[in-house]
């Protein structure tokens, strides 16, 4: 445990980073035909919800943002104008669902954390950094790439995801740079090598003709990327060699493509960020929902929470 000063207590402080759109997105597409009485669609919204408050259970974390894409930054369009052109728009029923979301997550305790022309990943390296010099400890839920670059001391990856977990009876892991390396066959600060080989055909990054298994075996024999490319002609397999040799340049633009930009300016400061639900708001938009066992289970929480404040406090319950 060490004290920090600024959030005023000795325990290691947690940070929650939640990738707003992934989540969305994720929770619209596992929960079908859901809608309330007035037949608006409710599936994203319960999903989202639901989700969101598991992390709480299974992190109990005391500073929290969910942070979301608005637009593409600038110099990787330049870079590569077709990044993400291959994307397919929002679906229909989910645009309202994602708009009461983010009117939601506030009244969840968490603050929207986002800024124009730029991605959620780049965002949450930003925090992510910036809390590890403070001495917070930091948890991403996310399924990005890119931002498994970052795990580390102090940095793990929050999963539900079935072949992350250690046992059938796990309910979630965090996983960090062991489990990391296990799962790409490189360390961390090596995965952006890795995908300036593989691409990403997620977000439409050209790769050049490599899997991810040889990407990072070639990876990990140089040493890395810049190793690499400076001993091309040591590379066993003639086809692979060749390969690099001709897609050399488009390797290096790769390169910063998948680079996350963790400079820029912080929109809130990190002690600003401290979770603090709003239940009767809360209650009453997830009544518009109509989500019946959902509601029941946060009215009873918050009953026990205002219990437990005034208990805290030397009042009579």
């Amino acid at each position: 445990m060490r004290y920090i000063a600024r959030f005023g207590y000795c325990d290691r402080v947690k940070l929650l980073l939640i990738d707003g759109h992934y989540y969305v997105y994720r929770s619209f597409f596992a929960i079908q035909n859901l809608s309330n009485s007035r037949g608006e669609p409710t599936n994203a919204i319960f999903g989202f919800t639901k989700t969101v408050r598991r992390m709480l259970k299974d992190l109990r974390p005391e500073l929290g943002a969910v942070v979301w894409d608005e637009g593409l930054p600038q110099k990787r369009v330049e870079l590569q104008p077709a990044y993400k052109e291959t994307r397919k728009e929002m679906p229909t029923p989910m645009v309202p669902q994602l708009d009461f979301v983010q009117k939601l997550t506030p009244l969840l305790g968490f603050k929207n954390i986002s800024l124009p022309n730029t991605e959620a990943d780049d965002l949450m390296g930003c925090y992510a950094l910036a809390a590890c010099k403070q001495g917070v400890e930091v948890v991403l839920a996310t399924n990005d790439k890119d931002l498994f670059q970052l795990v580390g001391p102090g940095v793990k990856v929050y999963t539900t995801a079935k072949a992350d977990l250690a046992s059938p009876k796990d309910q979630f892991a965090l996983l960090g740079e062991p489990e990391v390396t296990a799962k790409w066959d490189i360390p961390p600060r090596l995965i952006g090598d890795v995908l300036a080989l593989t691409g990403d055909s997620v977000d439409n990054i050209p790769g050049i003709g490599v899997g991810r298994k040889t990407a990072a075996a070639l990876i990990r024999e140089q040493g890395g990327l810049k190793g690499l490319l400076a001993n091309i002609d040591k590379v066993k397999n003639q086809r692979t060699r060749e390969k690099l040799v001709n897609a050399r340049e488009q390797i290096l633009q790769n390169r910063k493509m998948v680079e996350l930009d963790c400079e820029m300016k912080l929109p809130l400061e990190i002690e600003e960020l401290r979770i603090k639900p709003d239940y009767p708001k809360l209650i009453a938009a997830l009544e518009e929902c109509e989500f019946k066992s959902l509601l029941q289970e946060i009215r009873d929480e918050a009953v026990q929470m205002a219990a437990s404040q005034q208990s805290e406090f030397g009042l009579q319950v």
